[in-house]
């Protein structure tokens, strides 16, 4: 009872910019509803004269619900289907992977650009854009204002991918099997890949969406590890910095782990996507939520101003994911 009351005005707002985020997110899928919900918190969060009894509602619609979310997303994979079909996939994947966080992790020490918005922008550019960005953030300690920034960044080459690689595809002669390997590796975030892919098969009259979503699910189990090795990291300079032992399990990523067993209960049971369709749904709502209050925590001038950086950051990890996508392919012949 003492919850409902100290949450309830903080859960309420995020829950009213979530509902019009998540329609206009379905009429613009290229922009998508989390876009949307910190745009929309981050406006409206300059006309709020008091937050004191909102404040409480906010930040649990921003942790905890956003790991509700990240768990949520495990019922989206079938781990035998994702096995099966994206086997091929993997090489080009662990390349991209590679490739992104190196990038991140050169552009973050030339330009001194902090190291947590470094992470998140490497990983969401890598793996799945928003999705790892709501796993990892909390692994590393993100402030509500480094996610709005990664988030923006991924959401802009998410727009540019969408819009140019269908046409790049075809003048690079791409087979429909090699665009879906292209679209699935090279795009982070789910909607953009489907933009791409729905581009595509219209010019083409093909069906690569499934293949490109496919391709795109084994990206996003690379989260387990990714989160855990970051938690060990911060665990051992934690412990440097203090002099002293600092325990892993304050920072293990417990939600990680609830998502791997939701995708074990989800392929052992094999769920239909009747009960699975539904549990992806509320898992997309609570990250539009969460992005809601992460824009009502972030400041819009501030933001701006430190956006630079960032964004070059994000242009290097795309522009190097793309590049290796397309040479992995050459290289194994699939081109």
């Amino acid at each position: 009872m003492n919850f409902i009351k100290k949450n309830w005005k903080g859960l309420l707002l995020c829950l009213c910019i979530a509902v019009p985020s998540w329609y206009l997110g379905h009429l613009l899928p290229v922009v998508g509803g989390p876009v949307f919900a910190i745009l929309l918190g981050m406006v409206i969060t300059l006309f709020l004269k008091s937050r004191d009894t909102l404040q409480p509602g906010i930040t649990f619609t921003s942790k905890k619900i956003l790991q509700y979310a990240v768990i949520l997303l495990g019922f989206d994979m079938n781990l035998t289907d994702i096995l099966s079909k994206g086997r091929q996939s993997l090489p080009i994947i662990l390349s991209t992977i590679s490739t992104s966080l190196i990038i991140a992790f050169v552009v973050c020490r030339l330009m001194k650009i902090p190291s947590r918005i470094s992470t998140l922008i490497g990983v969401g550019s890598s793996i799945c854009g928003g999705s790892a960005i709501a796993a990892t953030a909390p692994v590393i300690g993100a402030d509500d204002e480094e996610i709005a920034q990664a988030i923006s960044v991924i959401f802009l080459f998410n727009v540019a991918a969408a819009l140019i690689f269908p046409t790049l595809g075809s003048m690079l002669g791409l087979s429909n099997e090699g665009f879906g390997l292209f679209a699935g590796t090279a795009i982070n975030d789910t909607s953009s890949v489907t933009a791409a892919a729905t581009a595509w098969d219209g010019i083409h009259g093909s069906n690569t969406l499934d293949s490109a979503a496919i391709v795109k699910l084994t990206r996003t189990l690379a989260i387990i590890p990714i989160t855990l090795v970051l938690a060990f990291i911060r665990t051992q300079k934690e412990a440097g910095q203090t002099a002293n032992h600092v325990s892993l399990k304050k920072i293990f990523p417990y939600f990680v782990l609830f998502f791997l067993l939701a995708s074990v209960v989800t392929t052992v049971f094999s769920l239909p996507a009747s009960v699975t369709g539904p549990l992806k749904d509320l898992s997309k709502f609570f990250i539009i939520m969460a992005m809601a209050a992460i824009g009502l925590n972030t400041n819009l001038v501030k933001l701006v101003k430190t956006g630079g950086k960032p964004i070059f950051m994000g242009m290097c990890c795309w522009i190097g994911i793309a590049l290796v996508s397309l040479g992995m392919q050459h290289v194994l012949g699939i081109w």
